[in-house]
């Protein structure tokens, strides 16, 4: 990836803003998932959450790991000799809960305006998401492959938009909340359907194609 494609993403990934994992001696820069791992892009680029600094950067265990290249040499090569010494203490781990809906049950085929049973869906999650001290919510739309790519990756990224703008209008900050699309680029039908002609029975072999993951993440 050239420098300026990748300084553009992370431009973008400053950004997004995510909570950062409560009770740590400071602010975490980048996004940790439920493993306690960094999450990271499709390009292995680490999410930055909105207390990314370069300076905060140097400062986080996963600076070296992430952003090396803008880090001082000396910071890095102190923390790679550092071996001794108790590890700092650390809040509670997130954990994170995977919930698939399909498409069809939030939203008529090939639309992306909510239908009332997608909306009671979304009453489900917004309890269990207030229920816990919430780090973030990942909302990724999918869908099949009747249609072409850039059509398909609009009609997911707009369903996913769809998501995050209900659960705001419930009471979920914004800035916890993390939506992408996926267009047609991960089915889980494989090659189970065959055919290319938009008939019924193709479509409803690929429904569970067209689908919304979305993966609650916090603390009890």
């Amino acid at each position: 990836m050239n420098i300026a494609k990748k300084s553009l993403l992370l431009a973008l990934l400053a950004g997004i803003g995510f909570g950062a994992t409560v009770a740590q001696a400071q602010e975490r820069v980048y996004v940790i998932d439920q493993r306690d791992v960094v999450a990271k892009s499709g390009f292995g680029l680490c999410w930055r959450t909105g207390y990314w600094t370069p300076a905060a950067a140097a400062k986080d265990p996963a600076g070296c790991e992430c952003d090396k290249d803008l880090l001082p040499k000396e910071a890095c090569e102190a923390k790679g000799a550092s071996t001794t010494g108790a590890p700092a203490a650390i809040g509670p781990k997130p954990t994170g809960e995977k919930i698939t809906v399909a498409a069809d049950a939030l939203f008529d085929f090939n639309k992306a305006v909510l239908r009332p049973e997608g909306k009671a869906k979304l009453d489900e999650l917004v309890s269990k998401a207030k229920a816990i001290k919430l780090e973030v919510i990942l909302a990724v739309g999918h869908t099949d492959r009747i249609g072409g790519d850039a059509y398909n990756q609009k009609l997911s990224e707009k369903r996913a938009a769809a998501v995050k703008e209900y659960l705001v209008a419930k009471g979920i900050e914004a800035n916890r909340v993390y939506t992408e699309g996926k267009g047609e680029k991960q089915p889980v039908t494989g090659n189970k359907c065959k055919g290319t002609a938009k008939t019924k029975a193709l479509i409803d072999c690929l429904q569970p194609d067209r689908r919304v993951d979305i993966e609650v993440i916090g603390t009890k």
